[in-house]
């Protein structure tokens, strides 16, 4: 696909934000064209958060999704808040915790993301890089070796060799 339109979706403190900007940063190194936006809901931890990316071969004009065409959601609400502006024949992300949709117009994965950071992992925050593993397997919208290279200039020093496994996990979870 030439134009990415993504909405990573969630509570506050599951690393979205973070997440976007590492999808943004490795579509800027593979030279494509990449913009990144945010919002929090009232309270940065628990309230609902979303990032925003578009990564596009051709200029961006606007900053916004207008035609989201994959969201990501960790948590209930937020998948019922964006769903309905999700294209037909979009791609749907949703953590195992979540509901299936009723929409039969889009492709749904329901994979167990925060479970794997939780229990799997031992570290809930790095719920993000597993999604992150999920998206590429799905999309490959960025090269792996871009995306592996965006999440270790990001994330804390000290955690490298734990993200490289989440990022590895959240590939797994895509058969």
């Amino acid at each position: 696909m030439d134009r990415w339109e993504l909405r990573l979706s969630g509570s506050g403190g599951q690393g979205l934000i973070t997440g976007g900007i590492i999808l943004a940063e490795a579509a800027l190194m593979d030279g494509k064209n990449a913009i990144q936006s945010q919002s929090y809901g009232p309270e940065a931890r628990g309230g609902a958060s979303k990032a925003e990316v578009i990564i596009s071969n051709d200029e961006i004009t606007f900053p916004k999704v207008e035609n989201c065409n994959l969201l990501l959601s960790l948590t209930q609400l937020s998948c019922d808040k964006y769903i309905k502006e999700l294209n037909p024949e979009g791609i749907l992300i949703i953590d195992s915790s979540v509901e299936m949709p009723e929409r039969d117009d889009i492709k749904v994965y329901r994979i167990p993301i925060l479970e794997t950071a939780e229990e799997k992992m031992k570290k809930p925050m790095v719920a993000n890089i597993v999604a992150l593993g999920a998206i590429f397997k799905i999309t490959e919208i960025v090269s792996e070796e871009s995306l592996k290279k965006a999440i270790l200039a990001r994330v804390p020093k000290g955690t490298e060799e734990l993200n490289r496994t989440a990022f590895k996990e959240g590939c797994d979870l895509i058969k």
